[in-house]
């Protein structure tokens, strides 16, 4: 069973706790483009799942059934060994996803926050790891049923959402030697030299015993993202930059043999040919942020659009199962438009206005003629569109007016 649905509103109670909690301390712990952006990649992320996920899960269920060597029983001990066995893989998976160029193409996304909160654990990749899947198809050798994968894997992933907060500094010492924490956790989010390519785990501390362990330093403060930032609140780029980075190099070099293998190569390698006549500036250390300030009544447009984008998801991830492919596919390209549309008004780019009048064109759209809903939910989604280009029509006429001063 999948949990991790059905976890969704304590994810979200836990960050108003830890918002209150950074207020009452005066931490500056979130931004709020930052977390807008880490939700819209989360939302984005469940709809390509929804789309693709079940291919790479196909295998799995193709190896269980043809080749598995046992067949557990469904007693305690085996939902205690796929966990233990699952999060095992998962500690490899994780380490591939940073040291191999293609399949940090898929996990960058999670790392490109420079803030470190809750909302930072739902900033979840769109790009498939196309190698990950293969270090769980042991456990469908071990015997054990694609149910009991699907289960553990939420079950982890859940765990691992806890970890993700400044709100906590150290667990008690066992507990630190034993499990992943915020403390270790902070320090796999680090971009720091020091702190670089460490602290793979997911729940169990694998690091240990692998060398792949950090410690939290005092005296080396963890400075969150990644070498080459991001700089963009746009969701769709943020999923494919690493991605486009890798096609341009191999489209760029003179040599044939980094054209084919430079993606499967050290996560950061380029071929010397590109890497000398298109250098890219790396920044371990600087602790300067991407920002673009919005003022109170942009912020307020900004929560209001990812409320509506995020009630949209929600009556898709619910009624999916009773949708056609080809419905699926325009309702799931039409959210990701609208998180794209949000990303371009948090940029505050000329065109946001254009964006927000395709997205509730689209919108409404996919209520009459794809999915068709009742006519009281078209007709407000219209409406709601109405008052949300006559509020964004305000907020650049405040902002041109402030800019003429």
């Amino acid at each position: 069973m999948n949990y991790i649905l059905m976890a969704i509103p304590v994810f979200f109670v836990l960050i108003l706790l830890e918002l209150g909690w950074a207020y009452s301390k005066k931490k500056e712990v979130f931004r709020l483009n930052d977390s807008i952006n880490s939700l819209s990649m989360g939302i984005m992320s469940r709809v390509t799942q929804i789309l693709y996920a079940a291919v790479p899960f196909s295998f799995y269920v193709y190896f269980y059934e043809d080749f598995a060597f046992f067949e557990w029983q469904g007693n305690a001990w085996t939902w205690i060994a796929a966990f233990v066995l699952y999060d095992f893989s998962y500690y490899w998976v994780h380490r591939i996803g940073h040291t191999m160029n293609i399949s940090w193409a898929s996990h960058v996304i999670h790392h490109s926050s420079e803030e470190y909160n809750l909302t930072t654990a739902l900033r979840q990749t769109s790009v498939p790891n196309v190698i990950g899947w293969v270090f769980y198809i042991p456990l469908a050798f071990m015997g054990f049923p694609p149910i009991v994968l699907l289960t553990v894997g939420s079950l982890n992933l859940i765990y691992q959402f806890w970890v993700h907060t400044q709100a906590i500094d150290q667990m008690p010492k066992w507990y630190e030697f034993l499990f992943v924490t915020p403390s270790n956790h902070r320090v796999h989010h680090a971009k720091n030299k020091i702190y670089v390519d460490k602290n793979f785990s997911g729940v169990f501390l694998w690091d240990r015993l692998f060398g792949t362990y950090q410690p939290e330093l005092k005296e080396e403060k963890v400075i969150f993202g990644i070498s080459t930032p991001l700089a963009s609140w746009n969701p769709v780029w943020g999923n494919l930059h690493f991605l486009a980075s890798l096609c341009q190099d191999a489209w760029r070099t003179k040599s044939w043999k980094d054209k084919f293998t430079l993606w499967f190569r050290r996560t950061g390698y380029r071929p010397a040919d590109v890497a000398q006549a298109y250098p890219i500036k790396k920044n371990n250390q600087a602790a300067e942020k991407y920002d673009t300030p919005l003022s109170p009544m942009a912020k307020c447009y900004a929560l209001s659009q990812l409320t509506i984008i995020s009630v949209a998801i929600l009556l898709f991830m619910l009624n999916v199962g009773s949708f056609t492919l080809q419905q699926n596919m325009i309702v799931g390209l039409s959210i990701a438009f609208c998180l794209y549309s949000l990303g371009a008004f948090q940029e505050s780019k000329n065109h946001a206005m254009a964006m927000a009048l395709l997205k509730y064109t689209v919108l409404v759209a996919n209520l009459v003629w794809v999915v068709p809903a009742a006519p009281w939910l078209a007709l407000l989604t219209l409406c709601m569109g109405i008052v949300s280009i006559i509020w964004l029509y305000a907020i650049q006429k405040q902002s041109n007016t402030v800019n003429a001063a």
